[in-house]
């Protein structure tokens, strides 16, 4: 994912991603891995329920994107296989016991935030898209696939690269 894409899929449009843009100083565009689940800090938080399983990787040139503290009262949604939660405009959810992943809330269906973890799986409410936890379109709303995070757990914190 360029520079761009990443800005644009955070909600940034017009004169504002330009002007994002144009501040960059470098071009060392630390971009997420697009198959593997990843952690983050966190500003906001939503949580649901539902099932799955798979498991997050490490990568070591990685940005983190956020980073969660699963002992917050914010994060209550990660104690459960199913529960998600939106973190900087990223959708965490555990799979299993001590698996997570992570993925843009952002469909590649419609550029409109609207992607939650529902039975396994990605899902965003806007046409029905659905993606597994690796990223892959399972149906054809969802057939550009998902950008999809490396997902580290540090003990009691997960970090989203």
């Amino acid at each position: 994912m360029t520079r761009y894409e990443f800005l644009k899929s955070m909600g940034f449009q017009g004169g504002a991603l330009m002007a994002l843009l144009a501040s960059c100083q470098t071009n060392n565009d630390p971009t997420p891995s697009s198959s593997t689940s990843s952690s983050s800090s966190s500003s906001s938080s939503s949580s649901g329920s539902t099932s799955g399983s798979t498991s997050g990787s490490a990568t070591s040139s990685s940005t983190v994107l956020a980073s969660i503290d699963l002992t917050a009262t914010a994060y209550a949604a990660l104690k459960n296989s199913g529960g998600y939660v939106i973190v900087n405009s990223i959708v965490v959810a555990r799979t299993a016991q001590n698996t997570y992943v992570a993925a843009t809330q952002t469909c590649s269906h419609e550029p409109k935030k609207k992607v939650t973890f529902v039975n396994g799986e990605f899902f965003c409410s806007e046409h029905g898209a659905r993606y597994s936890t690796t990223g892959v379109g399972l149906n054809s709303y969802g057939a550009k696939g998902l950008t999809v995070y490396t997902v580290t757990v540090n003990g009691n914190t997960l970090e989203i690269s």
